[in-house]
């Protein structure tokens, strides 16, 4: 059967406020003072989560894609609604009648790490029964994004969302899921991710979340550590290349077959199972050099940075569109970091990402990287290849 899908992205979707914030304070606190009025700059609209920011991107990165995402009646539904109809990308959507469309309120002065005023609204009432299983029988991959931020979801062990990847793998579909880092203070911040891990994750073939989200769900410990070494600073810059390889395998024993874990401006790590487990991969199989593989592509440099806000996300959208067309690993890790330097160029999450052959011209004309060091037992780094090749990397 001809699959006229390359990709159904399902999950979070919200309505994204990105206020500018005038230059010069260098703490949050300089800024949103009690009993102050602060004088704004622009505001930046647009939509938000995985389905518009990996969605949205893919479909501009030249693959044919259906969104799947739920929005309330109000307000911020109408609007989201109306900017995915002016891509003609709103079939897909679910309108609840009386539900809250979710929002985020971006708070992101220069220099500043992003902070997030989230309302997970319409997100938490979605469930297995709110995907198409038909919609999907005609997509070669399956993605969807952010099931901390997702109440229905991750209840009761996960078994929403174990029951959302087991129907999705049962369609033939290629599976893949991404994460979000909870909110402490919330249910999910408050859950124990890893039964929720072990029951989704064998139905799930490409696992793609970011450093920090797996340390707080696999070790929460070593995570706080982390973040307590960092002392305000990067948290990335203080996850090391053995916390990154003990999680890889976990997520390995759980039952993911490829896993990519995005590291902000370190980069992203990739690690990849046996030939034998990439047999079983869905409709969308991988390209040349998957299997036995371990390695770590830096990000590329990007002098001015507008905002990260959907960066990952973007990022995972290059890794997709270049894993649909049957690219070799290491040029779906180098476009994955190219898209996701394409997204920091601007504010909000997707008028940065260019077209497909828009962005090979920018890697082909030079584009530098940055350089990161992978300070580890087995590491080695290849100049002409601009990659890091771990200890357990056995390219076929």
């Amino acid at each position: 059967m001809t699959r006229e899908i390359d990709a159904v992205i399902a999950g979070h979707i919200c309505f994204d406020v990105i206020p500018t914030f005038p230059k010069g304070a260098d703490k949050i606190a300089d800024l949103l003072i009690p009993g102050t009025l602060v004088n704004m700059g622009e505001v930046t609209t647009s939509t938000g989560g995985p389905v518009s920011n990996t969605g949205i991107a893919l479909n501009r990165l030249g693959m044919r894609t259906e969104l799947m995402g739920k929005v309330g009646d109000d307000f911020f539904g109408e609007a989201l609604l109306s900017r995915l109809r002016g891509i003609g990308m709103e079939e897909g959507m679910i309108v609840v009648p009386g539900e809250q469309t979710s929002y985020t309120i971006v708070i992101a002065p220069p220099g500043i790490d992003r902070m997030f005023l989230h309302c997970p609204g319409a997100n938490n009432t979605f469930r297995a029964d709110d995907i198409r299983l038909d919609v999907v029988e005609s997509a070669r991959l399956f993605h969807l994004g952010y099931p901390p931020l997702m109440e229905a979801l991750f209840r009761d062990d996960g078994e929403q969302l174990a029951e959302t990847f087991r129907r999705a793998k049962g369609t033939g579909a290629t599976t893949s899921l991404d994460m979000s880092l909870p909110d402490p203070k919330s249910p999910s911040g408050r859950l124990n991710w890893r039964p929720v891990l072990e029951r989704t994750l064998p139905h799930v073939d490409l696992f793609v979340p970011s450093a920090e989200e797996m340390l707080f769900m696999l070790h929460q410990s070593t995570y706080l550590k982390r973040k307590a070494e960092a002392k305000g600073a990067d948290m990335l810059d203080f996850i090391t290349p053995e916390d990154i390889s003990w999680m890889a395998g976990e997520c390995f024993e759980m039952g993911a077959k490829i896993l990519l874990i995005k590291c902000g401006h370190r980069g992203i790590y990739c690690r990849t199972a046996s030939e034998e487990s990439l047999a079983e991969i869905g409709e969308a199989k991988p390209g040349p050099g998957f299997a036995h593989r371990e390695v770590w592509s830096p990000s590329f440099h990007v002098e001015n940075v507008a905002g990260a806000t959907g960066s990952g996300d973007s990022s995972i959208a290059g890794f997709l569109a270049s894993y649909l067309r049957g690219l070799p690993l290491e040029d779906c890790i180098r476009i994955a970091n190219a898209v996701g330097g394409c997204n920091v160029t601007r504010p909000d999450a997707l008028s940065g990402i260019l077209t497909w052959d828009e962005t090979l011209a920018k890697i082909d004309a030079g584009w530098k990287r940055n350089g990161i060091q992978v300070a580890s037992a087995g590491w080695r780094f290849s100049a002409k290849e601009i990659l890091w090749h771990g200890p357990k990397d056995q390219p076929v």
